[in-house]
């Protein structure tokens, strides 16, 4: 089961890697260009480009982006094990 739920997080993380790293950089100039430098121009490009609305992709992509996010954290937690039945240690008497 946890070779499946790794076969399935790598290939997650593999798709989605460049968009999600796209979206944390841009959201993080925009914060810089508001709030650090004040440049009102530049943050409202910098906003343009981070939500694709310059490629007209701004529909769509944040839709995905949030449910390769969903993906990865249902199986990286699937695979921690978090939620997985513990066994009940045998007791002395039931031991052989």
């Amino acid at each position: 089961m946890k070779n499946t739920l790794r076969k399935y997080h790598r290939l997650i993380a593999t798709l989605f890697c460049l968009p999600l790293l796209f979206t944390a950089v841009t959201g993080c100039f925009v914060a810089i260009a508001d709030t650090w430098l004040h440049q009102e121009d530049l943050a409202g490009f910098l906003v343009t480009v981070h939500t694709l609305q310059i490629f007209k992709l701004d529909a769509i992509v944040p839709v995905l982006n949030g449910l390769g996010l969903i993906g990865l954290v249902a199986t990286g937690v699937s695979m921690t094990g978090l939620f997985a039945k513990r066994r009940q240690p045998k007791r002395m008497e039931e031991r052989p």
